[in-house]
């Protein structure tokens, strides 16, 4: 159990700076406000924080002392806070207030705690945001239908915390060491699913966001006359072909629409039966269908950077999502088909 513990805290400390750069480089696109990637690089640079000190105490033979300090007591406070603003800030569509700089104020009193209150009392903390947590993504239920994906991947996440969290509450009655290696393995199991989910579903971000929108929504279209916004649409995305600037936000297509964002995110889900980001990836594949079809010299990559996706692999994954086939493919049936 030590040594895959030692090599889970080893992979942790790479997944996580690889995940702080994908946030903001390879995932910048993504529609979350700056507090919440704020918590997003809080909560992985604790939880990498958390795992070199795991991994120093448990070569140092120096477990109990661990959860005696201070500074990872109050770390395990941020975490959690982390944790929440990160995952209700993804999931919750109003803006932030101010008021969300209060749930790292416990960290601040763990000096005046006794190290056997802190250890649960954090992970109780905890509890509270992982519960709101489980409530935001039950909200989303009415979703998973068309978002499926998006809503598995959050109650993944939900379930591992509740792990976490009932490891932490069983503190008292376990081992330190047993309790570090444990907390160890599941950190970096955490992070081990984090990697897997944006790797093999690059665009999950914006999927999520479509899922929220969609679940809360409010109607804002009472005074647009739908039948010509949707007109409008379709001749930025056929004639002006917009789909084709890889930073095209759900933002920058409404303000050319003039319409706000959450009417244009409406007009698309009522109108199309769609989110923003699946009607933009399908324009984006077809164009890149007739791009194969049409231009046979024109590598694969090329094609998918003319129609706006920022890698391979992004364009990879959303031809098969939406034609359940890879590119190479496509153009060999396509251009077999011609002859």
């Amino acid at each position: 159990m030590e040594s895959l513990a030692l090599a889970l805290i080893g992979f942790s400390l790479g997944a996580a700076a690889l995940l702080l750069v994908a946030q903001f480089a390879v995932y910048r696109a993504a529609e979350l406000r700056w507090t919440t990637r704020a918590a997003g690089a809080l909560l992985l640079s604790g939880l990498a924080a958390l795992q070199a000190a795991h991994g120093a105490e448990l070569l140092a033979d120096a477990v109990p002392a661990l959860l005696q300090r201070t500074d990872y007591l109050a770390l395990l406070f941020i975490v959690a806070a982390a944790f929440h603003l990160f995952f209700h800030g993804a999931l919750q569509p109003a803006a932030a207030s101010p008021a969300w700089l209060l749930w790292f104020a416990p960290a601040l009193a763990v000096p005046w705690l006794d190290p056997r209150v802190a250890l649960p009392l954090s992970f109780a903390f905890g509890a509270g945001f992982a519960l709101r947590l489980a409530q935001l993504v039950y909200r989303l239920r009415a979703q998973r239908r068309r978002f499926a994906l998006e809503l598995v991947a959050f109650a993944a996440f939900a379930a591992m915390a509740v792990l976490v969290l009932a490891l932490g509450l069983l503190a008292p009655l376990i081992a330190p060491r047993a309790f570090v290696l444990a907390y160890s393995i599941l950190i970096g199991l955490s992070l081990w699913l984090a990697l897997l989910v944006l790797l093999r579903y690059p665009d999950v971000a914006g999927r999520a966001a479509d899922a929220v929108r969609a679940a809360y929504a409010v109607s804002t279209l009472t005074r647009v006359d739908r039948t010509q916004a949707l007109e409008r649409l379709r001749r930025a995305m056929d004639e002006d072909r917009l789909y084709t600037d890889e930073n095209l936000s759900l933002a920058s297509l409404a303000a050319a629409l003039d319409l706000t964002p959450h009417q244009l995110s409406e007009l698309i889900n009522t109108g199309l039966g769609i989110g923003f980001s699946r009607y933009l990836r399908e324009q984006r594949v077809a164009a890149a269908q007739r791009m194969l079809r049409e231009e046979p010299h024109a590598s694969v990559l090329s094609v998918g950077l003319a129609v706006g996706f920022t890698s391979q692999s992004n364009f990879y994954v959303a031809f098969r999502e939406i034609t359940g086939e890879v590119p190479g493919r496509y153009r060999k049936q396509a251009l077999r088909g011609d002859t």
